[in-house]
Protein backbone atom coordinates (compact mmCIF):
# COMPACT_ATOMS: atom_id res chain seq x y z
CA UNK A 1 0.00 0.00 0.00
CA UNK A 2 1.55 3.47 -0.70
CA UNK A 3 1.30 5.45 2.18
CA UNK A 4 -0.47 8.31 2.14
CA UNK A 5 2.52 10.33 4.74
CA UNK A 6 5.00 9.50 1.23
CA UNK A 7 1.95 11.20 -1.15
CA UNK A 8 1.76 13.97 0.76
CA UNK A 9 5.48 14.91 0.34
CA UNK A 10 5.25 14.39 -2.98
CA UNK A 11 2.00 16.45 -4.04
CA UNK A 12 1.01 19.64 -3.50
CA UNK A 13 -1.23 21.06 -0.92
CA UNK A 14 -4.41 21.42 -3.10
CA UNK A 15 -3.25 18.32 -5.60
CA UNK A 16 -3.68 16.39 -2.06
CA UNK A 17 -6.74 17.56 -0.85
CA UNK A 18 -8.19 16.56 -4.40
CA UNK A 19 -6.98 13.34 -4.52
CA UNK A 20 -8.14 12.39 -0.75
CA UNK A 21 -11.37 14.27 -0.73
CA UNK A 22 -12.75 14.12 -3.87
CA UNK A 23 -14.80 11.40 -5.32
CA UNK A 24 -16.32 10.47 -8.36
CA UNK A 25 -19.61 11.76 -9.39
CA UNK A 26 -22.38 9.86 -8.21
CA UNK A 27 -24.03 7.44 -10.56
CA UNK A 28 -27.65 7.54 -11.28
CA UNK A 29 -29.37 4.53 -9.58
CA UNK A 30 -31.73 2.16 -12.22
CA UNK A 31 -34.55 0.21 -9.81
CA UNK A 32 -37.11 -1.69 -10.96
CA UNK A 33 -40.60 -1.49 -9.73
CA UNK A 34 -44.10 -2.72 -10.14
CA UNK A 35 -46.76 -0.04 -10.93
CA UNK A 36 -50.67 -0.31 -10.45
CA UNK A 37 -51.65 -1.56 -13.70
CA UNK A 38 -48.75 -4.57 -12.80
CA UNK A 39 -46.32 -3.66 -15.28
CA UNK A 40 -42.69 -4.02 -14.42
CA UNK A 41 -40.60 -0.51 -15.37
CA UNK A 42 -37.44 0.79 -14.86
CA UNK A 43 -36.27 3.69 -14.17
CA UNK A 44 -33.93 6.11 -12.91
CA UNK A 45 -34.64 6.43 -9.18
CA UNK A 46 -35.58 9.87 -8.03
CA UNK A 47 -35.84 11.81 -10.96
CA UNK A 48 -35.47 15.41 -11.57
CA UNK A 49 -38.06 16.20 -14.22
CA UNK A 50 -41.94 14.40 -13.78
CA UNK A 51 -44.96 15.10 -15.57
CA UNK A 52 -48.29 14.45 -13.84
CA UNK A 53 -50.77 13.56 -16.06
CA UNK A 54 -53.61 15.12 -13.33
CA UNK A 55 -52.83 17.88 -11.61
CA UNK A 56 -54.74 16.34 -8.36
CA UNK A 57 -51.77 13.59 -7.88
CA UNK A 58 -50.04 16.96 -6.36
CA UNK A 59 -52.12 16.05 -3.07
CA UNK A 60 -50.25 13.17 -2.60
CA UNK A 61 -46.51 14.85 -4.10
CA UNK A 62 -47.14 17.32 -1.57
CA UNK A 63 -46.31 14.73 1.32
CA UNK A 64 -43.56 13.50 -0.40
CA UNK A 65 -42.04 16.53 -1.63
CA UNK A 66 -42.84 18.61 1.12
CA UNK A 67 -40.05 21.15 1.22
CA UNK A 68 -41.10 21.92 -2.34
CA UNK A 69 -43.97 19.63 -4.12
CA UNK A 70 -43.16 21.63 -7.84
CA UNK A 71 -39.30 21.21 -7.66
CA UNK A 72 -39.24 18.29 -10.32
CA UNK A 73 -42.10 18.92 -11.61
CA UNK A 74 -42.11 20.40 -15.48
CA UNK A 75 -45.66 19.69 -16.82
CA UNK A 76 -49.25 18.91 -15.24
CA UNK A 77 -53.31 18.33 -15.97
CA UNK A 78 -54.88 21.38 -15.91
CA UNK A 79 -57.70 19.47 -13.51
CA UNK A 80 -56.32 20.73 -9.87
CA UNK A 81 -56.97 24.61 -11.28
CA UNK A 82 -60.27 24.10 -12.64
CA UNK A 83 -61.76 22.01 -10.44
CA UNK A 84 -59.85 22.83 -7.15
CA UNK A 85 -58.61 26.58 -6.98
CA UNK A 86 -58.81 26.75 -3.38
CA UNK A 87 -56.15 24.37 -2.98
CA UNK A 88 -54.44 25.65 -5.85
CA UNK A 89 -54.47 29.19 -4.51
CA UNK A 90 -52.99 27.92 -1.51
CA UNK A 91 -49.95 26.17 -3.06
CA UNK A 92 -49.34 29.14 -5.62
CA UNK A 93 -49.08 31.82 -2.59
CA UNK A 94 -46.61 29.43 -1.05
CA UNK A 95 -44.70 28.17 -4.26
CA UNK A 96 -45.13 31.10 -7.10
CA UNK A 97 -43.03 29.15 -9.67
CA UNK A 98 -46.01 26.36 -9.57
CA UNK A 99 -47.17 29.17 -12.41
CA UNK A 100 -43.95 27.96 -14.60
CA UNK A 101 -45.40 24.40 -14.62
CA UNK A 102 -46.49 23.66 -18.38
CA UNK A 103 -50.36 23.13 -18.97
CA UNK A 104 -50.45 19.53 -20.39
CA UNK A 105 -53.58 19.63 -21.09
CA UNK A 106 -55.77 16.04 -21.64
CA UNK A 107 -52.87 13.71 -21.96
CA UNK A 108 -55.14 11.07 -23.60
CA UNK A 109 -56.31 13.28 -26.39
CA UNK A 110 -55.58 12.72 -29.90
CA UNK A 111 -53.49 15.55 -30.42
CA UNK A 112 -51.00 15.19 -27.15
CA UNK A 113 -47.35 16.50 -27.83
CA UNK A 114 -45.15 14.36 -27.43
CA UNK A 115 -42.81 16.87 -28.98
CA UNK A 116 -43.57 19.08 -25.82
CA UNK A 117 -43.00 16.04 -23.51
CA UNK A 118 -39.58 15.61 -24.81
CA UNK A 119 -38.43 19.01 -25.08
CA UNK A 120 -39.11 19.66 -21.05
CA UNK A 121 -36.56 16.40 -20.74
CA UNK A 122 -39.60 14.20 -18.86
CA UNK A 123 -37.72 11.18 -17.00
CA UNK A 124 -41.02 10.13 -15.68
CA UNK A 125 -44.90 10.40 -16.51
CA UNK A 126 -46.98 9.53 -14.01
CA UNK A 127 -50.87 8.38 -15.15
CA UNK A 128 -53.91 7.58 -13.43
CA UNK A 129 -54.97 3.77 -13.77
CA UNK A 130 -58.55 4.47 -14.70
CA UNK A 131 -57.04 5.29 -18.10
CA UNK A 132 -54.87 2.25 -18.14
CA UNK A 133 -56.80 1.30 -21.25
CA UNK A 134 -57.12 4.63 -23.00
CA UNK A 135 -53.70 5.33 -22.67
CA UNK A 136 -52.93 1.87 -24.47
CA UNK A 137 -55.72 2.88 -27.22
CA UNK A 138 -54.53 6.49 -27.90
CA UNK A 139 -51.00 4.79 -28.29
CA UNK A 140 -49.61 7.01 -25.61
CA UNK A 141 -48.01 4.27 -23.90
CA UNK A 142 -46.29 3.22 -26.91
CA UNK A 143 -44.77 6.66 -27.52
CA UNK A 144 -43.64 7.59 -24.14
CA UNK A 145 -41.99 4.06 -24.32
CA UNK A 146 -40.61 4.77 -28.00
CA UNK A 147 -39.08 8.08 -26.58
CA UNK A 148 -37.37 6.52 -23.40
CA UNK A 149 -39.55 7.81 -21.00
CA UNK A 150 -40.78 5.45 -18.06
CA UNK A 151 -44.54 5.77 -17.00
CA UNK A 152 -45.87 4.35 -13.99
CA UNK A 153 -49.25 3.99 -13.47
CA UNK A 154 -51.02 4.85 -9.73
CA UNK A 155 -54.74 4.90 -8.08
CA UNK A 156 -55.90 7.41 -5.88
CA UNK A 157 -59.44 7.23 -7.63
CA UNK A 158 -60.72 3.68 -8.64
CA UNK A 159 -60.19 1.70 -5.92
CA UNK A 160 -58.43 4.09 -3.07
CA UNK A 161 -59.24 1.80 0.13
CA UNK A 162 -57.08 -1.05 -1.65
CA UNK A 163 -54.55 0.91 -3.82
CA UNK A 164 -53.51 4.62 -1.79
CA UNK A 165 -51.31 2.30 0.26
CA UNK A 166 -49.38 1.00 -2.86
CA UNK A 167 -49.25 4.05 -4.59
CA UNK A 168 -47.82 6.18 -2.31
CA UNK A 169 -45.49 3.62 -1.86
CA UNK A 170 -44.01 3.16 -5.13
CA UNK A 171 -43.76 6.69 -5.36
CA UNK A 172 -41.90 7.18 -2.58
CA UNK A 173 -39.56 4.52 -4.06
CA UNK A 174 -39.77 6.24 -7.13
CA UNK A 175 -38.73 9.60 -5.78
CA UNK A 176 -36.62 8.89 -3.61
CA UNK A 177 -38.83 9.45 -0.57
CA UNK A 178 -39.56 6.11 0.50
CA UNK A 179 -38.88 7.79 4.74
CA UNK A 180 -42.10 10.04 3.69
CA UNK A 181 -43.87 7.44 2.33
CA UNK A 182 -43.38 4.74 5.12
CA UNK A 183 -44.30 7.97 7.75
CA UNK A 184 -47.61 8.33 5.60
CA UNK A 185 -48.33 4.54 5.57
CA UNK A 186 -48.16 4.11 10.22
CA UNK A 187 -50.25 7.27 9.96
CA UNK A 188 -52.56 5.97 7.48
CA UNK A 189 -53.16 2.51 9.00
CA UNK A 190 -53.69 4.00 12.88
CA UNK A 191 -56.57 6.11 11.09
CA UNK A 192 -58.34 3.27 9.15
CA UNK A 193 -57.81 0.79 11.59
CA UNK A 194 -59.36 2.86 14.13
CA UNK A 195 -62.48 3.22 12.63
CA UNK A 196 -62.39 -0.56 11.38
CA UNK A 197 -61.95 -1.83 15.23
CA UNK A 198 -65.50 0.03 15.89
CA UNK A 199 -67.54 -0.67 12.94
CA UNK A 200 -65.81 -3.77 11.55
CA UNK A 201 -67.95 -6.40 13.53
CA UNK A 202 -71.12 -4.20 13.18
CA UNK A 203 -74.03 -6.96 11.49
CA UNK A 204 -75.21 -5.57 8.43
CA UNK A 205 -78.93 -5.60 8.75
CA UNK A 206 -78.33 -2.82 11.58
CA UNK A 207 -76.92 -0.40 9.30
CA UNK A 208 -77.85 2.69 8.24
CA UNK A 209 -78.79 2.42 4.78
CA UNK A 210 -76.76 6.08 3.18
CA UNK A 211 -77.80 7.53 -0.17
CA UNK A 212 -74.31 9.65 -1.76
CA UNK A 213 -75.28 12.13 -4.38
CA UNK A 214 -72.21 12.98 -6.53
CA UNK A 215 -71.50 16.38 -7.44
CA UNK A 216 -75.06 17.17 -6.49
CA UNK A 217 -75.78 20.74 -8.13
CA UNK A 218 -73.41 20.26 -10.87
CA UNK A 219 -74.04 17.01 -12.05
CA UNK A 220 -78.53 15.95 -12.61
CA UNK A 221 -79.55 14.23 -10.15
CA UNK A 222 -78.89 11.38 -8.95
CA UNK A 223 -75.30 10.71 -9.97
CA UNK A 224 -74.29 8.46 -7.44
CA UNK A 225 -70.97 5.87 -6.35
CA UNK A 226 -71.91 1.92 -6.76
CA UNK A 227 -69.45 -0.45 -4.45
CA UNK A 228 -66.44 1.69 -5.27
CA UNK A 229 -64.60 5.16 -4.08
CA UNK A 230 -67.25 7.01 -2.16
CA UNK A 231 -69.53 4.48 -1.97
CA UNK A 232 -66.80 2.07 -0.34
CA UNK A 233 -66.00 4.27 1.92
CA UNK A 234 -69.59 4.47 3.11
CA UNK A 235 -69.55 1.12 3.56
CA UNK A 236 -65.95 1.17 5.79
CA UNK A 237 -67.48 4.04 7.87
CA UNK A 238 -70.29 0.99 8.86
CA UNK A 239 -73.30 1.92 6.69
CA UNK A 240 -74.85 0.59 3.68
CA UNK A 241 -74.45 2.51 0.60
CA UNK A 242 -77.46 2.61 -1.66
CA UNK A 243 -75.58 2.30 -5.12
CA UNK A 244 -74.24 -0.55 -4.16
CA UNK A 245 -77.49 -2.46 -3.86
CA UNK A 246 -78.44 -1.64 -7.27
CA UNK A 247 -75.01 -1.07 -9.43
CA UNK A 248 -71.67 -2.86 -9.94
CA UNK A 249 -69.99 0.02 -12.03
CA UNK A 250 -67.81 2.94 -9.98
CA UNK A 251 -70.62 5.39 -11.16
CA UNK A 252 -74.00 5.24 -12.35
CA UNK A 253 -76.83 7.65 -12.53
CA UNK A 254 -79.69 7.08 -10.14
CA UNK A 255 -83.56 7.87 -10.70
CA UNK A 256 -84.74 10.36 -8.64
CA UNK A 257 -87.96 9.25 -8.32
CA UNK A 258 -86.27 5.70 -6.73
CA UNK A 259 -84.19 7.39 -4.14
CA UNK A 260 -87.16 9.52 -2.80
CA UNK A 261 -88.99 6.75 -2.61
CA UNK A 262 -86.68 4.26 -0.89
CA UNK A 263 -86.24 7.03 1.53
CA UNK A 264 -82.47 6.54 2.64
CA UNK A 265 -81.95 6.40 6.71
CA UNK A 266 -78.93 9.03 5.81
CA UNK A 267 -78.21 11.54 2.35
CA UNK A 268 -74.73 12.29 1.51
CA UNK A 269 -73.34 14.60 -1.24
CA UNK A 270 -70.45 15.46 -2.19
CA UNK A 271 -69.55 19.15 -3.34
CA UNK A 272 -66.22 21.61 -4.56
CA UNK A 273 -65.92 24.53 -5.92
CA UNK A 274 -66.57 24.38 -9.47
CA UNK A 275 -67.77 27.77 -10.01
CA UNK A 276 -64.58 28.69 -12.23
CA UNK A 277 -65.31 26.06 -14.66
CA UNK A 278 -68.76 25.89 -14.29
CA UNK A 279 -70.09 29.31 -13.25
CA UNK A 280 -74.00 27.98 -13.31
CA UNK A 281 -73.28 25.30 -10.61
CA UNK A 282 -75.65 24.83 -7.23
CA UNK A 283 -73.15 22.59 -5.91
CA UNK A 284 -71.89 23.10 -2.02
CA UNK A 285 -68.20 24.92 -2.71
CA UNK A 286 -66.32 22.94 -0.30
CA UNK A 287 -62.68 23.13 -0.11
CA UNK A 288 -59.96 25.66 1.32
CA UNK A 289 -61.70 28.92 0.32
CA UNK A 290 -65.04 27.80 1.67
CA UNK A 291 -66.81 29.54 4.60
CA UNK A 292 -69.73 28.11 7.28
CA UNK A 293 -72.08 30.41 6.05
CA UNK A 294 -71.94 29.60 2.21
CA UNK A 295 -72.05 26.24 2.43
CA UNK A 296 -74.80 26.07 4.92
CA UNK A 297 -77.00 27.84 2.18
CA UNK A 298 -75.91 25.79 -0.49
CA UNK A 299 -76.63 22.90 1.07
CA UNK A 300 -80.03 23.81 2.48
CA UNK A 301 -80.77 25.20 -1.26
CA UNK A 302 -80.25 21.59 -2.78
CA UNK A 303 -82.23 19.12 -0.16
CA UNK A 304 -84.96 21.89 -0.44
CA UNK A 305 -85.29 20.48 -3.99
CA UNK A 306 -88.85 19.53 -5.21
CA UNK A 307 -89.50 15.83 -3.17
CA UNK A 308 -86.50 16.11 -0.55
CA UNK A 309 -88.02 17.64 2.40
CA UNK A 310 -90.07 14.78 2.84
CA UNK A 311 -87.16 12.42 2.83
CA UNK A 312 -86.41 11.33 6.61
CA UNK A 313 -83.21 11.93 6.09
CA UNK A 314 -83.99 15.58 5.63
CA UNK A 315 -86.02 15.79 8.31
CA UNK A 316 -83.88 13.93 10.76
CA UNK A 317 -81.04 15.94 10.02
CA UNK A 318 -79.14 13.56 8.68
CA UNK A 319 -78.13 15.20 5.61
CA UNK A 320 -74.09 15.72 5.53
CA UNK A 321 -72.11 17.46 2.37
CA UNK A 322 -68.56 16.53 1.54
CA UNK A 323 -65.60 17.70 -0.07
CA UNK A 324 -65.25 16.04 -3.68
CA UNK A 325 -61.65 15.74 -3.85
CA UNK A 326 -61.50 13.16 -1.17
CA UNK A 327 -62.12 10.84 -4.07
CA UNK A 328 -59.18 11.48 -5.50
CA UNK A 329 -56.53 12.28 -2.46
CA UNK A 330 -54.57 9.78 -0.32
CA UNK A 331 -55.83 11.09 2.56
CA UNK A 332 -59.44 10.50 1.92
CA UNK A 333 -59.64 8.05 5.41
CA UNK A 334 -60.14 11.81 6.63
CA UNK A 335 -63.82 11.71 5.16
CA UNK A 336 -64.33 8.43 6.85
CA UNK A 337 -63.84 9.30 10.15
CA UNK A 338 -66.55 12.46 9.62
CA UNK A 339 -68.54 9.93 8.39
CA UNK A 340 -68.05 7.25 10.79
CA UNK A 341 -68.73 9.87 13.93
CA UNK A 342 -72.51 11.03 12.16
CA UNK A 343 -73.43 7.45 11.71
CA UNK A 344 -72.13 6.23 14.82
CA UNK A 345 -71.72 9.24 17.38
CA UNK A 346 -71.64 7.28 20.64
CA UNK A 347 -68.87 4.65 19.18
CA UNK A 348 -67.05 8.20 17.54
CA UNK A 349 -67.76 10.39 20.59
CA UNK A 350 -64.01 11.02 21.28
CA UNK A 351 -63.24 11.20 17.83
CA UNK A 352 -62.57 14.84 16.45
CA UNK A 353 -62.65 14.32 12.61
CA UNK A 354 -61.59 18.26 11.95
CA UNK A 355 -58.29 17.63 14.32
CA UNK A 356 -57.05 14.64 12.74
CA UNK A 357 -56.97 16.85 9.39
CA UNK A 358 -55.58 20.06 10.91
CA UNK A 359 -52.76 17.45 11.99
CA UNK A 360 -52.18 15.86 9.04
CA UNK A 361 -51.30 19.12 7.53
CA UNK A 362 -49.13 19.53 10.46
CA UNK A 363 -47.65 16.60 9.45
CA UNK A 364 -47.58 16.33 6.24
CA UNK A 365 -48.38 18.86 4.28
CA UNK A 366 -46.38 22.25 2.90
CA UNK A 367 -49.81 24.41 3.54
CA UNK A 368 -51.81 25.78 6.66
CA UNK A 369 -55.68 24.20 6.98
CA UNK A 370 -58.58 26.04 6.30
CA UNK A 371 -61.58 26.30 5.14
CA UNK A 372 -64.49 23.88 4.90
CA UNK A 373 -64.58 20.10 3.88
CA UNK A 374 -67.66 18.61 5.24
CA UNK A 375 -70.63 20.15 6.72
CA UNK A 376 -74.17 19.04 8.73
CA UNK A 377 -77.11 20.25 7.47
CA UNK A 378 -78.36 23.09 10.37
Amino acid sequence: MFALSRLTRLLPAAALALAVFSAPPARAETIEVTDLAGRVVKLTRDPSKIVLSEGRQLYTLAMLDRDDPFKRVVGWGNDLIQNDPGAWAKYLAKFPKARDVVDMGNPYAADVSMEKIVSLGTEVYILDLSNYFKAQETGLLGKLEKAGIATIFVDFRQDPTQNVLPSVQLLGRVLGREKEASAFADYYMQQTRRIYARVGAIPDKKKPMVFVERAAGLLPCCATFGPFNFGRFIEEAGGRNWGSQHFSAFQAEAAQEKVLSDNPDVYFLTGANWYGSNPGTTAVALGYDATPERVQKELSALMNRPGFQQLKAVQGKKVMAFYHQFYDAPYYFVVELAMAKELYPDRFKDVDPEAVFKEFHQKFLPIAYSGVFWAKLQ
